[in-house]
């Protein structure tokens, strides 16, 4: 669950930033919502990872 939270963070974290690149075209803006958006996907891969995990050791 800790994960689950840092990713909810991070998706918030990049709010501003976005609004920045799509509303007013700052590039820099754009770079660090890509920076962002490849740690949710590292994070989320984690997530999957973890859920995988807790899933099949409930079944031994």
């Amino acid at each position: 669950m800790e994960n689950y939270t840092k990713l909810k963070e991070l998706v918030a974290s990049i709010e501003a930033d976005a609004e920045k690149f799509f509303n007013n075209g700052n590039s820099a803006a754009g770079t660090r919502v890509r920076k962002g958006l490849q740690e949710i996907k590292t994070l989320a891969q984690e997530i999957r990872n973890e859920v995988t995990s807790k899933k099949n050791d409930s079944k031994k």
